[in-house]
């Protein structure tokens, strides 16, 4: 059984919010905001092929998150 957040998911879920966040000030603040969707997305395109992720390197300094290859083995 896994303990606690993985790093997938909290990559996955920071992704997210920061898609909601730029819908949000998109509307809410100028449209120029929409780049942060884009940013996301290419961010997102380009990790699923070269594995490299900023957003995981900085969620696995700063609170210590494991992979769920690490999770599951204890």
């Amino acid at each position: 059984m896994k303990k606690g957040l993985s790093l997938e998911h909290a990559v996955e879920a920071f992704a997210g919010l920061m898609v909601l966040l730029s819908v949000v000030l998109t509307w809410s603040v100028h449209p120029a905001w929409m780049w942060l969707t884009v940013f996301v997305g290419v961010n997102l395109f380009q990790q699923s092929f070269t594995g490299f992720c900023p957003a995981a390197i900085v969620l696995r300094k700063v609170f210590g998150l494991k992979t769920e290859a690490e999770l599951a083995a204890g």
